[in-house]
């Protein structure tokens, strides 16, 4: 075999470390280990940075032991890469290494009243106002805005703060400060993709904005360097308290937020290449080639990536969904209805229709394109007829509408309609999922055999850094992709007719919450 490389998939609800021949793209090994989402009140979404930094420790060590069993020598891995979960925000000490708060996960709500409380600082209360510096909208979403409210609400960490012991990062600068040494001189950096989702970084400039940290009011010091996507940031240490030093020395060189990774993963390189990932949330990205540009239809402007520090930086267009696979896991976790993801679709698969009935699960408000914090989910059109099976119908069908909705909108923007759609994600495995998105789209939809697109994309930025060069991102190297096709198969009028049945229900789920709910503390 020739050399390898490893890439840290920390995502919303699980960590995965996946081992690839570089020359290949094979994958050739992996673990996966599901992480808990704590919920202390309504809206709250935590994590715990300790439990996420051990599942990656054991994620790379079971890895290791399953390659050593298929008698594949781990010394032949030649660089790591991490991509993660966005926007999910975490400070911790820099003098003891541990966290000084559970990490906020980017759909977590408690930042509403922060979101206006700022709103009103801004004249004219223009959400978009720093849309040609970052290109996000003012929203819960984004990390600024749960730092600020870290600030506000956390003496241990306003006090590490004053004392010069605190860092900021997002959930990739949190992994390799840790795995690059921690205390002992952790590298405290990030790169340009996972900056661009702060609201603190200038996509232009590709520099933190001094104003900007200034109307949030958040000390510079506190923030990561900012590196391009593929490079070399540090060498991974032994963990002490693990023993595990299975990949001491190897060097981690590729850095990219999740949904950045699976366009790299996909080879998105060319200006108006896109691909939809099916993950706890739904995301469209668009290459827009190495210029900005920016959404009149509610899309948000992203990096997409910088493949290296003295390469340019490549920018995409965003269509973000909030709540995707979530919806299954809530199916599962929250009603009980089935046991498993699986199950979720053979009760769909029964019925094969939602009887009429609408599922928007604005469990977080709505995103794009509506960028509505009030939403909350709904379920309407209920009758006597309509039982779980419909429901769990209702549910796949809605991550479809919410898809169509971000790719009229990209189409919009982009004024060349998508011919196809490249997907991926978890959720790609459930082949009704992709038939009734061809259905609703009224394209093909069209999904690699291979679909962990973003641990490759990491794979891919890591190995073809500079220092380590074992991954050619030379079009003519890049190994062909076998694909499975879903072609539309309903009559447009009649996908057009629940397209519209599925907005009107849209319309019904906003202007719900408002942040002057008188609140009781925790809920019973």
């Amino acid at each position: 075999l020739g050399p390898l490389v490893g890439a840290i998939d920390q995502g919303t609800s699980s960590t995965r470390f996946l081992v690839f021949n570089a020359e290949t793209a094979e994958l050739l090994s992996h673990h996966q280990v599901e992480i808990k989402q704590e919920f202390p009140r309504e809206g709250w979404v935590e994590q715990d940075p300790m439990e996420i930094l051990n599942s990656v420790y054991e994620c790379v060590e079971k890895t290791c032991e399953k390659l050593n069993e298929l008698n594949i020598n781990i010394a032949n891995i030649r660089a790591v890469g991490v991509t993660n979960q966005r926007e999910t925000t975490v400070v911790w000490d820099k003098t003891t290494g541990e966290p000084l708060y559970n990490a906020i996960v980017w759909l977590d709500l408690r930042t509403q009243s922060t979101v206006e409380r700022l709103l009103k600082r801004i004249p004219g209360k223009n959400k978009t106002f720093s849309k040609f510096k970052t290109g996000l909208p003012l929203s819960t979403y984004f990390s600024a805005v749960k730092l600020r409210w870290l600030l506000d609400n956390v003496e241990d960490i306003r006090k590490a703060v004053e004392d010069g012991r605190a860092m900021f990062g997002t959930i990739d600068s949190w992994l390799i400060w840790s795995l690059t040494g921690g205390k002992n001189g952790g590298i405290h950096c990030t790169d340009v993709t996972n900056a661009s989702r702060t609201m603190l970084f200038n996509i232009h400039s590709l520099e933190w904005d001094p104003e900007l940290c200034k109307f949030f009011d958040i000390p510079m010091e506190i923030l990561p360097n900012v590196r391009s996507s593929s490079e070399i940031y540090g060498l991974m240490k032994i963990c002490p308290s693990r023993e595990s030093g299975a990949l001491t020395g190897v060097p981690i060189s590729g850095c990219l937020g999740d949904q950045h990774a699976a366009l790299v993963g996909q080879m998105c390189f060319q200006d108006g290449q896109a691909k939809n990932t099916y993950g706890t949330g739904c995301f469209l990205l668009c290459n827009t080639g190495q210029k900005s540009v920016f959404s009149e239809h509610g899309l948000i402007t992203t990096i997409a990536y910088k493949m290296g520090r003295d390469k340019p930086a490549f920018y995409a267009l965003e269509g973000s969904v909030a709540i995707a696979g979530a919806v299954v896991r809530w199916l599962r976790d929250n009603l009980g209805i089935a046991q498993s993801s699986q199950e979720v679709e053979q009760l769909a698969a029964e019925v094969g229709t939602s009887y009429g009935c609408y599922f928007v699960p604005a469990f977080s408000g709505l995103y794009a394109p509506y960028w509505e914090p009030s939403a909350r989910g709904i379920i309407c059109g209920l009758t006597q007829f309509t039982n779980k099976n419909h429901i769990a119908f209702a549910a796949l069908e809605a991550v479809c509408f919410q898809t169509r909705e971000i790719l009229d909108a990209m189409n919009k923007d982009c004024g060349i309609p998508l011919s196809q759609l490249q997907v991926d994600g978890g959720m790609t495995n459930n082949k009704i999922l992709m038939q009734l998105q061809s259905d609703i789209l009224c394209i093909p939809v069209v999904k690699p055999s291979m679909p962990e697109t973003t641990a490759l994309g990491a794979a891919m930025a890591a190995g073809a850094a500079e220092g380590v060069g074992v991954w050619s991102l030379n079009p003519g190297d890049l190994t062909a992709v076998t694909w499975e096709r879903f072609e539309p198969q309903i009559n447009p009028e009649e996908s057009e007719y629940r397209y519209a049945r599925w907005k009107k229900a849209v319309m019904k789920s906003m202007g719900w919450e408002t942040s002057e709910t008188p609140s009781n503390g925790k809920p019973k």
